[in-house]
Formats: C-alpha cells, structure tokens, sequence
C-alpha cells in the first residue's frame, strides 16, 4: 500500500462478523430509523466512549431523520470506495441496531486505521467486548498492521 492508499487495491473487504454477543454489517440507508433511535437513545454515553475526544459526535442536541439519512448514505459511499468502512451492530436475536464500528484512515502517520465503536448506553456491556472482536477481526482478516484502537 502507498501512503495514499487506505486498503490495497483490488482488496475485498470483509462484511460481517458474526458472533454470539452481536452481528456486524456495513451501515447503509436501510438502517436510518434504527440507527437514529440507537444513538439518539445514547448521546452522552457515547460522548464518553473512548475514541470520541473531541465532543463533536454525536451532536449534543441530535439531528434530524434525514440528517441521519445522509450521513448513512455517504458512509455507504466511503465503503463502496474504499475510503472507509463504517458497520452497522446488530442484535442477534432480533436484528435491532445497537451500535457502530467506524474504520477509517488514521490523522496521524503512526497508525493505519483508526478504529471507534459504540453501543448504545444499555448495551454498554458490550463496549469492551465489541473492540475485542473488532481487533481480533483486523488482524486476521483486515491489509493494516499499526491499529488505533482509541484507548481500547
């Protein structure tokens, strides 16, 4: 991979992982009314979560529907190019949306991929668990070698 490169090209990227806590797929349109009700349910736990230093995610008086819709949709994008990878976590059992892992080119030259997920607050049990899985999944089956896993 060049520096201009966020995956190497002709690279598949994966588009779930499946285990008994939760499901990943990659987030798209089809998830707004859920994803919407998951972090709007879950805005000053997430603004806690490692990884979101900044306090501009998520907004701290939320967004609208279609706001929401938009921003799912240039996630879609980012994925279908290549430029990032944002997965929408799933419920097991009923398939509700539950939270999100955003894999995305790091700021800085020591790290590959910077990678930040959160769950909504009465699911924070899963915080811990999900960045495990997730880590474990880039090292077996995502191209980058230096992780940031925001403090995880």
């Amino acid at each position: 991979m060049t520096s201009d490169e966020f995956v190497p090209p002709g690279f598949d990227p994966p588009t779930s992982l499946v285990t008994e806590q939760f499901h990943l797929e990659p987030l798209g349109p089809q998830h707004n009314q859920a994803d919407h009700a998951a972090w709007m349910s879950s805005i000053e736990h997430i603004r806690a979560t490692p990884g979101y230093p900044d306090g501009n995610w998520p907004p701290p008086q939320g967004m609208s529907l279609d706001e929401n819709l938009s921003d799912l949709r240039r996630h879609a994008d980012d994925f279908t190019r290549g430029a990032g990878f944002t997965f929408t976590v799933l419920e097991p059992a009923d398939h509700d949306v539950i939270g999100c892992v955003y894999l995305y080119p790091s700021a800085s030259e020591t790290w590959d991929v910077t990678v930040r997920s959160w769950v909504r607050s009465d699911k924070a049990g899963l915080d811990l668990p999900l960045a495990d899985a997730v880590a474990r999944w880039l090292a077996s089956d995502w191209p980058w070698h230096r992780v940031d896993r925001c403090d995880r």
